[in-house]
C-alpha cells in the first residue's frame, strides 16, 4: 500500500457511481501508540479509522464527522473523528479479554452505531442504527440504505500495522437517471467486482494497481489524493469548560487532596494542569488566570 495517510476519491465514467480509497500507516500507529490495545481491538480501531476517513470525503462542510459503536459487551466503546482538515483519532474502551475471533456484534454486544456530523456553523445532525451485522462495513452500509438511501458497498481491513479501506456509492443524481434499468446493471457489475477485493489487497496495493485489476475494463478517473493524519483538537480552554460545569465543592476537594487538577485527554495523553489560581478564575474568584502547563 503505497498510499498511505492518504484519501483519494475516483468515479466511473459513463454512470453514477463514485468511489474513495483510504490507506493509513503512520497516522494509525499514533492512535495505537496511545494505549496497549489488544490485538482485536487495534485491527477494529484501523476500521474504524479507516471508516470515517471515508465517511469524511462524502461531505462538504468545515466541522467534524465521528463514529461512535456502544455496546454491552467486553468493547464498551470504539470511536473514531475526522475534521474537514482530515486529521483523524480514535479510542476504545473494554473490559477483561477480548476474542480474537468474534465478529463486532458478537463482542459489543447488544448495542448500536452512531454517525454524527457536527458542522461549525448550522445544525447537528446524528443518524443511529442497530449492531446487527458481524462486520463494521455490514453496520455502514445498513445506515446509509435505511438513512440515506443510497447504494453502498464499504470494504475494510486493518492487520495493526496498516488499515485501509474502499467505498463503492450511487450518487444521490442518480434516483433522477432516466435509464434506471442500465444504471441498476452498472450498479450491479461494479459492487460485486468490488466485492472480489481481499484484505491483502487493500491493505497492501496502490491504488492505482488496486483499481486495475477490480475495473480494467471500467473507464475509472482518478482524482488528486489528499493527506491524513493523526490530530487532536483538545485544548487547556476546553477543559476549562469542563471545569466549569462542576460543583465548586468537588473542586475544592480535588485541590485539597492533589494541590492541582489534572484532566488528561484519553486520544492523545496530554495533560492539562489547574492550579488553585485557575480554578478559582473559572468561578469568578480572582483576576486572570495563571500559566499551567500541559504535559505530553
Amino acid at each position: 500500500m503505497s498510499n498511505c495517510d492518504q484519501i483519494q476519491r475516483f468515479i466511473f465514467d459513463n454512470t453514477d457511481v463514485r468511489g474513495v480509497l483510504v490507506g493509513l500507516e503512520e497516522s494509525y500507529q499514533e492512535v495505537l501508540a496511545t494505549q496497549a490495545y489488544p490485538i482485536k481491538i487495534a485491527s477494529l480501531l484501523g476500521e474504524m479509522l479507516a471508516a470515517v476517513g471515508l465517511l469524511s470525503s462524502t461531505l462538504k462542510f468545515e466541522g467534524r464527522l465521528s463514529l461512535l459503536a456502544r455496546g454491552s459487551g467486553p468493547i464498551t466503546t470504539l470511536m473514531a473523528e475526522s475534521n474537514h482538515q482530515r486529521d483523524l483519532r480514535a479510542i476504545a474502551r473494554w473490559e477483561g479479554g477480548i476474542p480474537e475471533e468474534e465478529g463486532l456484534a458478537s463482542i459489543l454486544g447488544q448495542g448500536q452505531l452512531a454517525i454524527t456530523i457536527e458542522p461549525d456553523k448550522g445544525n447537528r445532525y446524528q443518524g443511529i442504527v442497530p449492531l446487527q451485522q458481524s462486520t463494521l462495513a455490514g453496520c455502514l452500509e445498513d445506515y446509509f440504505q435505511q438513512s440515506e438511501q443510497l447504494e453502498t458497498r464499504i470494504t475494510l481491513a486493518a492487520d495493526g500495522s496498516r488499515a485501509a479501506g474502499m467505498l463503492l456509492q450511487v450518487l444521490p443524481a442518480s434516483e433522477q437517471s432516466a435509464d434506471k434499468d442500465s444504471e441498476i446493471e452498472n450498479w450491479n457489475r461494479i459492487a460485486h467486482l468490488g466485492s472480489t477485493l481481499s484484505s491483502r489487497e487493500l491493505l497492501q496495493l496502490e491504488n492505482s494497481e488496486l483499481l486495475h485489476r477490480l475495473y480494467h475494463e471500467e473507464q475509472v478517473r482518478m482524482f488528486e489524493e489528499e493527506p491524513l493524519r493523526f490530530g487532536c483538537d483538545c485544548s487547556r480552554e476546553r477543559s476549562l469548560q469542563i471545569l466549569k460545569t462542576m460543583n465548586s465543592s468537588d473542586l475544592e476537594e480535588m485541590l485539597e487532596t492533589e494541590g492541582s487538577i489534572n484532566m488528561d485527554c484519553q486520544f492523545c495523553n496530554t495533560r492539562y494542569s489547574f492550579d488553585r489560581t485557575s480554578i478559582a478564575e473559572i468561578q469568578g474568584l480572582s483576576g486572570a488566570v495563571g500559566p499551567s502547563d500541559s504535559q505530553h
